[in-house]
């Protein structure tokens, strides 16, 4: 998995540790407060389902 490091839509950082990072099948990358709050849980770019992205340590 991509795990890209900002939101596409604010550029808020993301790293890959991050619980706030939320992603759609083509791995399109979005805050949960952009998710939330504008995005209405839907990707602008394919119109999938945005998911909490799982997180990766080590």
């Amino acid at each position: 998995m991509e795990m890209r490091p900002a939101c596409e839509r604010c550029g808020v950082d993301l790293p890959h540790e991050s619980r706030e990072a939320m992603v759609c099948s083509f791995e399109c990358t979005f805050c949960r407060t952009c998710t939330e709050q504008r995005l209405g849980g839907v990707c602008p770019n394919c119109g999938g389902e945005l998911v909490r992205r799982p997180t990766r340590t080590g």
